[in-house]
């Protein structure tokens, strides 16, 4: 059995095959997100006061964090062995059905305990789903590239994640303005998750009008696929994995700080609406997506390393910031806030997966690739919305700042101790 030459791919089609399927990932994600601030506290928790309702509804946010770590060894290791484009079609389906079973969750008055069980075993399936999502989107991208467009390409499926966020965001607003909150509470933030149904029927479509990549059918017909690619990256490329890890870390952590601790703690202690924070959100989405290609045209053209570098150093300024902005009292400062902090985010978000993806060595580097992300998103995004709501609470909002400006630091510390044939891919 012959394996289809990659010669067939079609530039445009790579680009929104790596797009599509990241969108609706993160679409996925992000309203589960959007959910676990607003609707699980009331319907999965509701036997705890408020505040710890959403603290327990953020943890079971952060499983998935936990599971995409476990997605990334399981689907890095078919992407390795078998090809990128089968893998990354199975799991875009492991994420669509888990997000489509929430949407039949019966709630904790319908079965008691058992709902917030059933809550934490679909999102752990959206952690699995996402931790082999990212890494073959970008590999998808990265390994079409031609010549000096490479950080171009591989923004591509970054662009998913503002996409996904704005769609996800809209629908919950378009929700709240045509059922009252009685409705949306009772059955209307379950049509979300159903209609992820229809988005992932899209993304399969385009990915099984694909081919294997240029880059993966050369390690094909050199016979130079490893038969463990997860060991193979434990055991030969540990500070590649721990650098490239860490190089990712500030990115998570000031994306949740952004999102869903912003909407959580502008929502319940600085007094503004569910649909007033939530369209203040989606104006800094808007310099978050601008952002993301302005970054990888900087990279291509300076280098991978010294753009994250720059972006890293502009998060822990903001950081030093975030108090004042976010807690002034003004609408409009909380525009800015959220616009300034969601562009940094962009600044970063557009390069880190092309020096992720650069950091291993092609017979490894859906494993490799996959694990760093997801790992950081274990350090850097999977509690942050719990640590920043407990320092808020407890020390105020200047210490949330302090806690991302820490991260930025391990960051830059990371991106200056890469390995040197990473520093030198990134540098390109």
């Amino acid at each position: 059995m012959t394996t289809a030459s990659p010669v067939g791919n079609s530039p445009r089609r790579v680009l929104f095959a790596s797009l599509i399927g990241t969108t609706i990932e993160f679409f996925d994600f992000y309203i589960y997100a959007t959910a676990a601030v607003l609707v699980f506290p009331h319907l999965f928790f509701p036997e705890s006061d408020p505040a710890s309702a959403v603290l327990q509804s953020f943890a079971t946010f952060s499983l998935a964090f936990f599971a995409r770590p476990i997605g990334s060894a399981l689907f890095g290791h078919f992407g390795d062995r078998v090809g990128r484009k089968a893998t990354l079609v199975a799991a875009l389906l492991t994420m669509g059905l888990s997000t489509v079973a929430i949407g039949l969750l019966p709630t904790y008055a319908s079965i008691g305990v058992m709902a917030p069980v059933l809550l934490a075993v679909c999102r752990f399936g959206q952690g699995l789903g996402l931790g082999g999502e990212w890494g073959g989107a970008v590999l998808l991208a990265t390994e079409n590239a031609p010549p000096g467009k490479r950080a171009w390409c591989g923004m591509f499926p970054q662009l998913g994640a503002p996409i996904g966020f704005l769609c996800s965001t809209g629908i919950f607003l378009l929700l709240t303005e045509v059922m009252s909150d009685e409705q949306f509470l009772a059955w209307g933030w379950r049509i979300p998750f159903l209609a992820s149904a229809a988005l992932v029927l899209v993304g399969l479509w385009v990915r099984l009008r694909i081919h294997e990549t240029p880059d993966f059918q050369k390690t094909l017909d050199k016979g130079e696929r490893v038969r463990l690619p997860m060991l193979t990256v434990l055991m030969q490329h540990p500070r590649a994995l721990l650098t490239g890890t860490f190089s990712a870390m500030a990115t998570f952590v000031l994306f949740y700080l952004m999102t869903v601790f912003a909407l959580s703690w502008g929502t319940s202690q600085l007094g503004y609406t569910r649909e007033h924070f939530l369209m203040m959100q989606m104006v800094g989405v808007l310099f978050f997506a601008a952002a993301i290609p302005l970054s990888a045209l900087f990279a291509d053209r300076h280098g991978r390393r010294l753009a994250m570098i720059l972006a890293t150093v502009a998060v822990l300024l903001f950081g030093i910031g975030f108090a004042p902005l976010f807690a002034s009292g003004s609408s409009v400062s909380v525009v800015l806030f959220l616009s300034l902090g969601l562009g940094i985010m962009g600044l970063t978000y557009g390069p880190v997966g092309t020096i992720l993806s650069e950091a291993f060595p092609t017979e490894v580097r859906y494993t490799g690739a996959s694990l760093a992300f997801n790992l950081a998103g274990i350090f850097g995004a999977s509690l942050a919305p719990y640590i920043a709501t407990r320092l808020a609470q407890d020390h105020g909002l200047a210490y949330v700042g302090y806690y991302l400006a820490a991260a930025a630091a391990l960051t830059l510390l990371a991106l200056l101790s890469m390995p040197r044939q990473a520093k030198q891919a990134a540098s390109a």
